[in-house]
C-alpha cells in the first residue's frame, strides 16, 4: 500500500503543477485529471491502512480523525480560496498542493508499513475502461441538458445519445465483472445488504457535497455581499465538521455505526431544511450550517468507511473503499449537473430553495434506509 500511496502523491502534486502552469481551459482540464487520477488513490488507501493497523475497536475513532481532515480541507477550500484571490491569480490556488505533496511523500515513505500482497492479481483492464466510458458519458449526457424541459425531450438524439451509451457499457461492464478474476468493481459486494446501504448512503453524501459547493453562491445573493465575505461566512459548516468528526468517530466505537448515521442524516436534513428557508436571516444561516457540518462530519467522514472495513476481508479493503469514493463521485456528479439545470430554468433564489429542500428530503428518506445497518455487536462479528 505504501507504494501505491506514494506514486498517488506524486500523480496529484504533478496536476496540481500543470493545473498551477495552465494558460488556457484545455491545458486545465487535463490537469485537472491527472489530479483527480492521483487523487483517487489517496484516500481508499489511507482508508485501508486503517483497516490493516487498527483493530475494530479503534477504527472509529481513527476514521472520525481522517475525517475531520477531509471535512475540513472541503469546506476550508472556498474559504481560503476567498482570501487568496483578493491578492493572487487562481493559478496560486494549486501552488499549495506541491509542497504538501512533497511532505507527504517522504513521511509516508518513512512511517507507512509497506507489506507485499500474498496473492498476484492481474489488472482488470477492460473493467476499468468500460467503468469509465459508462462515467465519462453519464456525466457528459448530465452536462448537455440546458433546462428542465431538456429532461423530458428524449426525442432528441444529441440529448439522449449519451444515456444509451452510458446504459450499454454499464450492461457490458456487469457481464466482463462476472468472469474477471480480479475485477475492479467486485460484484460479491452487493450481495452484501451492509455494503449496499453504504453506498446509497455514499451517494446521497455525494448530493450533499454538491449542494454544499454552491452555498457560497446562494450566500452572495442572498445576503448581498462579496465573494471573499460568503467565504468567511462558511466558518460555522467548518467549525462544526472540525468539533464533530473526532466526537462522532468515538462514539461510533462506543455504541455502534448505526446510531451514528441516523443522528448525522437527521442532522443534515434538519441543516438543509433551515438553509431551505434561512431567506436573509443570518441566525437562520448560521444554525444551518452548524448542523449540517456536524451531519458531514458523519457521513463524510468515518462512518461509510468504517462500514465498509467491517465488511469486507483484508484482500479487498482498499477495493471497498475505492469502490465507495466512485458512489460518492457519483452522487457529486449527478447533483452538479441537475443543479445546473435548476439554477438555468429557475430565478437563482428560488432554485437554491428548491435544491436544498430537496436535498433535506434525500437525506429524510436515507434515514429510514439506514435503520436497516447493523448495530456494534453485529458488526464486530461481521
Amino acid at each position: 500500500r505504501r507504494k501505491i500511496y506514494i506514486l498517488a502523491l506524486a500523480i496529484f502534486g504533478l496536476g496540481s503543477l500543470w493545473v498551477a502552469l495552465s494558460h488556457n481551459f484545455s491545458s486545465l482540464l487535463i490537469g485537472r485529471a491527472v489530479q483527480g487520477f492521483g487523487a483517487s488513490g489517496i484516500f481508499p488507501v489511507a482508508s485501508a491502512l486503517v483497516g490493516d493497523i487498527y483493530p475494530p475497536e479503534k477504527r472509529g475513532q481513527i476514521l472520525g480523525i481522517i475525517g475531520a481532515v477531509f471535512g475540513l480541507a472541503f469546506l476550508l477550500g472556498p474559504f481560503i480560496a476567498g482570501i487568496l484571490l483578493k491578492f493572487y491569480s487562481w493559478n496560486v490556488l494549486f501552488t499549495i498542493n506541491i509542497p504538501i505533496s512533497i511532505i507527504l511523500i517522504y513521511y509516508s515513505s518513512k512511517l507507512i508499513p509497506s507489506v507485499p500482497s500474498k496473492r498476484i492479481q492481474s489488472i482488470d483492464w477492460m473493467g476499468i475502461m468500460m467503468l469509465g466510458v459508462c462515467l465519462a458519458t453519464l456525466t457528459y449526457g448530465l452536462n448537455t441538458l440546458s433546462g428542465i424541459s431538456a429532461v423530458f425531450n428524449w426525442e432528441n438524439t444529441l440529448t439522449v445519445s449519451p444515456f444509451i451509451v452510458a446504459f450499454v457499457s454499464f450492461i457490458f461492464l456487469v457481464r466482463i465483472e462476472k468472469r474477471a478474476e480480479f475485477p475492479i468493481v467486485e460484484l460479491s459486494f452487493f450481495q452484501n445488504r451492509q455494503i449496499v446501504i453504504a453506498g446509497l448512503l455514499a451517494i446521497s453524501t455525494g448530493v450533499m457535497q454538491a449542494c454544499f459547493v454552491f452555498i457560497p453562491k446562494f450566500v452572495v445573493e442572498s445576503f448581498s455581499v462579496a465573494s471573499s465575505t460568503a467565504s468567511f461566512m462558511l466558518t460555522p459548516f467548518v467549525l462544526a465538521t472540525a468539533f464533530g468528526s473526532p466526537i462522532f468517530g468515538k462514539m461510533i466505537d462506543r455504541i455502534g455505526v448505526k446510531i451514528v448515521v441516523i443522528i448525522g442524516l437527521l442532522l443534515s436534513s434538519s441543516g438543509f431544511f433551515l438553509l431551505s428557508i434561512s431567506g436573509a436571516e443570518k441566525m437562520i444561516y448560521y444554525t444551518s450550517g452548524v448542523f449540517i457540518g456536524l451531519g458531514m462530519s458523519v457521513l463524510s467522514g468515518s462512518s461509510l468507511r468504517y462500514i465498509m472495513l467491517n465488511n469486507t476481508s483484508q484482500q479487498d479493503r482498499a477495493t471497498s473503499q475505492g469502490m465507495l469514493t466512485i458512489f460518492i463521485s457519483l452522487g457529486q456528479l449527478i447533483a452538479t449537473a441537475l443543479i445546473g439545470v435548476i439554477s438555468a430554468t429557475l430565478i437563482a433564489s428560488r432554485g437554491y430553495t428548491s435544491i436544498f429542500m430537496a436535498t433535506a428530503i434525500l437525506l429524510v428518506v436515507m434515514v429510514f434506509l439506514a435503520f436497516g445497518l447493523k448495530n456494534q455487536a453485529e458488526n464486530a462479528g461481521a
